[in-house]
């Protein structure tokens, strides 16, 4: 055998091995709407010569549909801490290789501990953005309705029936999180947010939700931002980082909206999401190079100063705006932080009551 074809045969045996020569220039990208700055996609592109294709979601549903289709089409994903977890025992991730991640060591590894819980050993993910799950109001609309001296550091502004009536005349939104809004919602009624127990999923808050739904404008993860910020709803179920950008907005635009976003004095959730590769992935090496590029102290506190969102990177931290780096909705109190509760996975048959108490509750039948 002369030696090229040797060679020939030599590049067979690897790629029978399952060892792609290189990729093509290509990843994709499905992401959470709002969710990165504004120059993060052209620098990676600039420095790897890598073509992102980037398409967007707002709910956790969505997201877990297309992965459970069996080909997604997408090289990363970003999953909440919740559905990550029940997602990696279906097998919809592969693990990820440390070697190409040289920047690992910028994550918190308090924070990985914690995530722990969800992935043993953090193999399949990184920690992305988290926050909280709280709520967003217009100040001077809220204060005009129920006066100068309410409350306004409880749930009970959205969950309060009598309340969310009298709020109702100037919009309140919900996001389309059945797992978090049921959740805050059983935390408000004294219960056990993340219940295991059908009986919970029944009676009492199918009475609370009948009372509260003529009351809620829409449902929505997204569309709450703008509608806050431009004043067409007053107070909203929603997302930290969401609401202070709604803010951010307003302020920008200058349109005397003036929004504040409060952790519940009963407490609240709090979330963590994820960047990790599905198992189809086509191009795995380029979502490593892309994960990397995130880990990056300078890359990820851009992303913060944009999204209004706590990174899990502790070198970013002295880089973030002051500003949004001393803003207790983006990094809770140690007060607030020891009410705060996580999101997690309840029994199928459990799941599939809570289902079927949210879609009640969104169509008021």
């Amino acid at each position: 055998m002369n030696k090229l074809n040797m060679l020939l045969v030599s590049l067979l045996a690897i790629n029978a091995g399952g060892v792609i020569a290189q990729e093509e220039k290509v990843l994709n990208v499905y992401n959470w709407t709002d969710y990165i700055a504004e120059d993060t996609i052209a620098e990676f592109e600039k420095e790897t010569g890598i073509k992102v294709v980037y398409d967007v979601f707002d709910s956790n549903e969505v997201l877990e549909a297309k992965l459970l289709s069996g080909s997604t089409g997408f090289d990363i994903v970003s999953p909440s801490h919740d559905f990550y977890a029940r997602q990696i025992t279906a097998g919809v991730y592969q693990q990820l290789d440390r070697s190409q991640l040289s920047n690992w060591d910028n994550l918190d590894p308090k924070l990985l501990a914690t995530l722990e819980a969800y992935d043993p050993g953090n193999l399949y993910g990184i920690p992305y953005m988290w926050g909280t799950t709280g709520i967003g109001y217009n100040v001077n609309k809220v204060k005009e309705i129920l006066g100068e001296d309410a409350e306004l550091d409880s749930w009970s502004l959205v969950f309060d029936p009598e309340i969310a009536a009298k709020l109702s005349q100037c919009g309140i939104a919900y996001l389309d999180a059945p797992s978090e809004v049921v959740a805050s919602m059983l935390n408000y009624m004294g219960k056990e947010p993340n219940s295991a127990k059908s009986a919970d999923y029944k009676g009492e808050i199918e009475s609370l939700m009948n009372q509260l739904r003529p009351s809620i404008r829409y449902f929505h993860s997204s569309q709450y931002i703008n509608d806050l910020a431009s004043g067409d709803i007053c107070v909203a179920i929603g997302w930290s980082g969401d609401v202070l950008m709604a803010g951010d907005r307003a302020a920008e635009a200058n349109n005397g909206v003036e929004l504040e976003y409060i952790i519940p004095k009963e407490g609240a959730g709090v979330w963590f999401d994820m960047f990790a590769i599905p198992k189809d992935a086509k191009h795995p090496e380029n979502a490593h190079a892309f994960i990397n590029f995130v880990m990056r102290p300078e890359v990820i506190a851009k992303v913060t100063d944009y999204v209004w969102y706590a990174n899990p990177n502790t070198k970013a931290t002295a880089l973030i705006d002051p500003e949004i780096a001393a803003h207790e909705g983006i990094y809770p109190t140690e007060e607030a932080s020891e009410k705060l509760f996580g999101f997690v996975s309840i029994p199928p048959k459990v799941e599939r009551t809570r289902t079927r108490l949210w879609t009640k509750f969104k169509s008021g039948r």
